[in-house]
């Protein structure tokens, strides 16, 4: 890359100014942006467009309804659309070459006797068969649509439009939503794939190597839950309170506390929240997940830095005091919700935090880290049955490819049973919780180190230039010394000039359009620095 020129050989600069700039460039990069997810019930055409496989569910339906309609008022109308405007003049001319529809009693009140008999003869043999017409509303032609585009008030036109806006609307299951099987291929497609699956070869994906550790860990024993603390009426009171929750709310509110336990810190928890910060998962084409009950880490936990630079992986949603860096997810359903779903929602939410922890420990290496560890865990509950999963990344299988996702089952408690099913299952629960927040205090704590060993280096490129400010008044403009930005990213080179003043003091440019941290070395010629 050519060396940098100094832009003004006359204007000093300095470190303070450079930090300066730094901190201003961290708080333009702050300002984040809302991402982009698709809203509603329907799934977006690219969704549909990007699948290996549709399954032929009432969304596909209504997609291919959809895509008939518009392909029939786009192509097959018997007068094309016109391209020019629709001017007094154009509109006279579409009104002499069209011609008008009449009904059938207009028709054969006109018709001449010969034609009469025609229609007659064809009658007395059943006449032609239009079953396939029945129901078709009369195409529209551009005149007609002009026409009705001024004067909506015809109540066939309102009936028409109604007939139409039903079939491309679509109203949400209560019970699906848009979590059906085209949204689990499109999981699958993504490289997020759910627990029991299975590669078409027959391999079925190993556990994480933590696997072992993870459940000798979460089967720990837990005071809160010993027979003195957590009684039989306790669970019969658990019990009903699950037998009379009939809505969703209701088994959050007043079942799902039982298994919670005590809160630690409030501020770590937060639920019902769609993660439209978060970048998408496969093809930008899935509604943001919303888990119903997610556990993540308060937001000044985490240097700035982090949060500017992962804000897509970790951040779910732009309000800036909820929880960052979520690993524990919990998707709730009632009594008429579906287990299946549940399950579709865990596998997503976990996708998106086995993502984000991945982001969080890898910050600040040259490469992901991808160490086949599950460092997440999802649970489901539903019609008295509890569920936990752990989600993990893995290289991708590609050169450019993105990491695979995948979900394994932990254990599965029916907890309205007895009381020790439903104390193993609280057991797993309440130590999973606090598992993952080990995990994510660990990845914190060993980001924010990182962003200190910048700092750190901060402070030495500082002692570098006060070390050149003494360098003998013989140095010409032509010493040069470089300040070489390394890493996988990095292509600008800073130099340290000398200046021929009478301070001797070196004239620097920074023209660094990048954060950088700087990094010591024991010859004072030379200083490395490394993007943050």
């Amino acid at each position: 890359m050519p060396e940098a020129q100094l832009s003004n050989p006359r204007k000093r600069r300095n470190p303070e100014r450079l930090r300066s700039r730094q901190n201003e460039t961290s708080q333009h990069v702050s300002e984040r942006l809302k991402r982009s997810h698709p809203s509603g019930s329907q799934f977006p055409p690219a969704f549909w467009d990007n699948l290996s496989k549709i399954d032929l569910t009432k969304r596909a339906l209504r997609e291919l309804d959809r895509r008939n309609l518009q392909a029939a008022l786009d192509s097959h109308l018997p007068y094309p659309r016109p391209s020019q405007p629709n001017t007094r003049r154009a509109l006279a001319e579409l009104k002499k070459r069209s011609q008008p529809v009449t009904s059938a009693k207009n028709h054969l009140y006109h018709c001449r006797k010969w034609g009469l008999k025609d229609i007659e003869q064809t009658a007395s043999h059943g006449g032609p068969d239009l079953s396939d017409l029945r129901g078709f509303p009369v195409p529209p032609t551009p005149l007609n649509q002009t026409m009705n585009s001024k004067r909506p008030s015809s109540r066939a036109a309102k009936r028409s439009s109604t007939s139409i806006s039903s079939t491309t609307n679509t109203t949400t299951t209560r019970g699906i939503g848009p979590y059906n099987r085209n949204f689990q291929q499109n999981l699958i497609d993504g490289g997020a794939y759910p627990h029991t699956y299975w590669y078409p070869d027959g391999q079925v994906p190993a556990k994480p190597d933590n696997w072992e550790n993870i459940n000798q860990r979460l089967s720990q024993p837990r005071p809160s839950l010993s027979p003195s603390k957590f009684s039989e009426k306790a669970f019969e009171r658990f019990v009903k309170a699950d037998a009379d929750a009939a809505k969703e709310k209701q088994v959050t509110t007043s079942v799902i506390p039982s298994i919670e336990g005590d809160i630690r810190d409030a501020k770590c928890v937060s639920g019902e929240i769609p993660f439209t910060n978060l970048d998408p998962l496969t093809d930008g084409t899935l509604v943001p997940g919303n888990p119903d009950i997610y556990y993540g880490a308060r937001p000044e936990q985490l240097n700035r830095r982090v949060r500017d630079k992962l804000s897509g992986h970790i951040i779910p949603s732009t309000q800036d005091d909820l929880p960052v860096a979520p690993n524990f997810f919990f998707t709730v359903k009632g009594p008429d919700g579906s287990a299946v779903v549940a399950k579709r929602q865990a596998c997503y939410d976990g996708a998106l935090g086995a993502r984000g922890m991945d982001s969080l420990r890898s910050y600040g290496q040259e490469s992901p880290s991808h160490d086949i560890n599950a460092y997440t865990i999802t649970s489901t509950y539903h019609d008295g049955t509890l569920k936990m999963y752990t989600s993990h990344p893995t290289q991708p299988t590609s050169p450019g490819s993105r990491p695979e996702y995948h979900m394994h089952q932990l254990n599965t408690w029916g907890m309205t049973g007895n009381i020790e099913t439903f104390r193993q299952g609280a057991t797993y629960y309440r130590n999973g919780r606090d598992w993952a927040k080990e995990q994510r205090d660990e990845a914190i704590r060993r980001a924010n180190e990182r962003v200190d060993e910048h700092h750190t280096g901060m402070l030495a490129i500082d002692a570098s230039l006060a070390q050149a400010s003494i360098f003998p008044s013989e140095a010409t403009s032509d010493e040069t010394y470089t300040i070489e930005a390394l890493g996988e990213d990095f292509t600008t080179t800073t130099h340290l000039q000398m200046s021929d003043t009478s301070s001797g003091e070196p004239l620097v440019d920074y023209r660094a359009s990048e954060k950088f941290e700087w990094i010591p070395l024991v010859s004072t010629e030379a200083t490395q620095c490394r993007r943050l």
